[in-house]
């Protein structure tokens, strides 16, 4: 599916512990904990609200990176990369003899430890007894980034020392030094890229965990800070910054010290590094004392200025934490009223609530910022790609429509950038970058991937996406705003790429990139003519439903247009039948992708079979190191073919090297581990919501396209809380007294 994970790839985790009684005991799929076993294989997971987000890390207390939606930096040569946020979530602590944050991660010294992500609450809490230098204090840390108040987070840091005497606390904002080495990605070949960065002393190798690959290539842009700013006495920090080349940032903090504390000194630092207030304290053994930092953040288009931070922090630190806590954890119990839920299998189950948790975490409502590839991460560099529209807008639409429709609002706002790169290549309509960037629309596709401007399936991609959104939603007046105009003008880029061929009297499409992104520059590509004709299509239906005209050619080349067949074999090709099928590739074939849901080529049961099977051969003879997707493809494909079975077995192929420990953090392959990957959590409850229940949106509603099937050990799956034209539903595949699984339907 990407080129970039031929070229290079991405970077991330999260956790929570203080989850209320009755959810931690009545319902383990929603809590993820890790050990101290685990601090030499510790996978960073990450807390966000789809604004704005942090890393996690074994203390709980060490600064980590942050990143707030389309924040990016735009450095000459380079690409557009996502910019670090000045890193937020920072509290450190010293007893007398060592500061945490510098003391050696080792089981004595961290004992009885759990770090915990409660994904119900969306909060991560961790716990341990800090034992160092002859002295030891129970650390108790919760950090949650606020659903109900999007520009708010807090960290909250209780300590119960078992000594008495002074102690020092630290409270900064992380000002990150600028990457190094930046290479000009914008114009360097892969060859030149690699050379690059053997000489700067890095690899672009699959490395053990924890280390993430390709960081040499998705590293962070930056966030030059023009002024900061503190007080002793309010206990605040400010600064005002802006992204290299790229829009205004803002952050502020308030500290909260604990009521009657014996403050000895409180002293701002600022230095080019950290703005930091430093506390002196005298402690007493066996009292608990809590120390909370309320942090808001903004950016240009989204918030105020640092002053403006300022006061929300202030506000925040009003209110208080459990009052803050109480509203995010509300907003997330809210969300979960949309869920998935399996009878049978713990294990997919959890599974499925870290993906949805994930995708919820990454997710906006009421904006026009897609979701990066890599959600909030440097990962592929934070563009959007065709997984925005093809996986994660179709896993959120039924469950949270209102945070699926940002994905296809982009693509509306970034028409005019697609209209000039139309144009540049010499065609009409729009052309969407199979990277684009997520501020401007731009193309910033790396130049090492050159050859992905030949992978226009996006194009279509895009527009069967913007038509879904008005199946599913029934909304005419945004049809006639904003999706038609969208679907109109990839319409009028298909009309204007393909080729008449007369000897055959059909259209054809050449020189395109496979999906399977080793067949570069090959005729007739299956999947891409199939999502052309499909596009095409939508689009005389689209002008019919707002009134206007519709190009009597889109119906004339999508009739004739050519999708390779193997008459003999009773099956698609994957391309055009003058190009040898013959090399190693992560997919081995890209047919299971027809019957991916948003596609779902009609074909004969036959036909799906055998294309099927020749997928299962060809992973076996020509794939290496498969992609999560190509997992959710074949569960989804057994689940079209009635055998549950096989179903379940490539859904449990999906849980196995894929989800790195301890937060069930999804990497693309099970031997790439340059990061989270926002597609294969997208891509997991695709699954469930259009493959094992047999579920299509198309022109006649929510249709049965195929009889539900359920792997022979789950009892039943339930889909909550369906969104559908307005109305909600509960829909149960469970099975009858036959032993079939049937579907049902609940309006709520």
């Amino acid at each position: 599916m990407r080129v970039r994970r031929i070229c290079l790839a991405a970077l991330l985790v999260g956790t929570a512990l203080f989850a209320p009684a009755i959810l931690a005991k009545g319902d383990p799929s929603f809590v993820l904990t890790g050990t101290s076993e685990q601090f030499g294989s510790y996978f960073p997971s990450y807390l966000a609200n789809g604004y704005f987000s942090t890393l996690t890390a074994p203390r709980g207390t060490e600064p980590t990176r942050g990143y707030m939606v389309a924040t990016m930096d735009y450095a000459k040569d380079d690409i557009a990369r996502p910019a670090a946020i000045p890193g937020w979530n920072e509290i450190d602590y010293n007893p007398g003899g060592g500061w945490l944050n510098s003391t050696r991660l080792g089981k004595e010294i961290f004992t009885d430890y759990a770090q915990t992500l409660d994904m119900y609450d969306a909060t991560l809490g961790t716990r341990y007894r800090f034992v160092y230098a002859n002295k030891s204090t129970d650390v108790e840390v919760t950090t949650f980034v606020s659903q109900d108040a999007n520009h708010l987070a807090a960290t909250r840091l209780t300590i119960t020392p078992q000594f008495d005497g002074s102690v020092q606390l630290t409270f900064p904002i992380r000002l990150w030094s600028e990457y190094q080495p930046r290479f000009p990605i914008g114009k360097m070949s892969g060859d030149e890229m690699i050379a690059a960065v053997i000489a700067s002393g890095q690899n672009l190798d699959n490395k053990p965990i924890p280390t993430p690959d390709r960081a040499a290539v998705w590293y962070p842009g930056v966030v030059r800070i023009q002024s900061t700013g503190g007080d002793t006495k309010t206990l605040t920090l400010w600064l005002d910054g802006r992204a290299e080349q790229g829009v205004a940032v803002a952050q502020a903090a308030a500290i909260e010290l604990p009521k009657g504390l014996d403050v000895e000194d409180v002293q701002l630092e600022q230095t080019p590094d950290k703005l930091s207030l430093n506390l002196k304290a005298r402690v007493r053994k066996g009292q608990r004392y809590s120390f909370t930092k309320y942090v808001a953040a903004s950016r240009e288009g989204w918030g105020g200025d640092a002053q403006a931070d300022v006061a929300l922090a202030k506000a925040a630190r009003q209110a208080g934490f459990d009052a803050l806590l109480a509203k995010h954890q509300a907003a997330w119990h809210q969300l979960w009223q949309s869920d998935i839920r399996i009878d049978g299998d713990a294990k997919v189950q959890q599974a499925v609530h870290s993906d949805l948790y994930y995708l919820l975490s990454n997710s906006t409502e009421g904006t026009s910022w897609p979701m990066g590839a890599c959600a909030l991460t440097p990962g592929y560099a934070g563009h959007a790609f065709w997984d925005s529209d093809s996986w994660v807008f179709p896993a959120l639409l039924l469950l949270h429509p209102e945070r699926a429709k940002p994905i296809v609002m982009f693509r509306h706002r970034t028409i005019a950038p697609a209209q000039e790169r139309a144009r540049q290549y010499g065609v009409k309509g729009t052309m969407y970058p199979w990277e684009a960037d997520p501020e401007t629309g731009k193309d910033y596709t790396p130049h090492f991937a050159y050859g992905v401007f030949r992978e226009i399936h996006v194009n279509a991609d895009i527009a069967i996406a913007q038509w879904q959104y008005y199946q599913a939603t029934g909304d005419d007046a945004w049809l006639k705003q904003y999706g038609w105009p969208v679907i109109e003008q990839v319409a009028t880029f298909w009309a204007s790429r393909v080729s008449y061929d007369p000897a055959h009297d059909r259209y054809e499409i050449h020189h395109v990139t496979s999906p399977d992104e080793a067949y570069d520059d090959v005729p007739n590509d299956s999947f891409t003519n199939a999502a052309a004709q499909k596009a095409l299509r939508i689009a005389v239906k689209a002008a019919a439903k707002v009134g206007a005209t519709a190009d009597p050619q889109w119906s004339t080349i999508a009739d004739k247009l050519f999708i390779p067949f193997d008459e003999q074999a009773q099956r698609h090709l994957d391309f055009d039948a003058s190009v040898p099928h013959d090399k190693i590739t992560w997919m081995g074939s890209s047919l299971a992708w027809l019957m991916y849901p948003n596609l779902d080529l009609p074909m004969s049961p036959q036909v799906r079979r055998n294309d099927f099977d020749f997928q299962l051969h060809e992973l076996k003879v020509h794939g290496d190191d498969p992609n999560e997707m190509m997992m959710v493809m074949l569960a989804v494909g057994a689940a079209e073919l009635g055998d549950g079975k096989a179903a379940g077995e490539w859904i449990q192929r999906n849980l196995v090297g894929f989800l790195k420990a301890p937060f069930n953090v999804r990497t693309e392959t099970v031997a790439n581990n340059a990061g989270y990957i926002l597609a294969t959590s997208a891509g997991f409850v695709q699954s469930f919501v259009y493959g094992l229940s047999g579920l299509r949106i198309d022109d006649n509603g929510l249709t049965e396209a195929y009889a539900p099937a359920l792997p022979p050990e789950w009892k039943s799956l339930q889909l909550k809380g369906v969104h559908f034209r307005g109305k909600q539903y509960d829909i149960t595949i469970e099975r009858g007294a036959d032993g079939k699984a049937t579907l049902t339907r609940k309006s709520l």
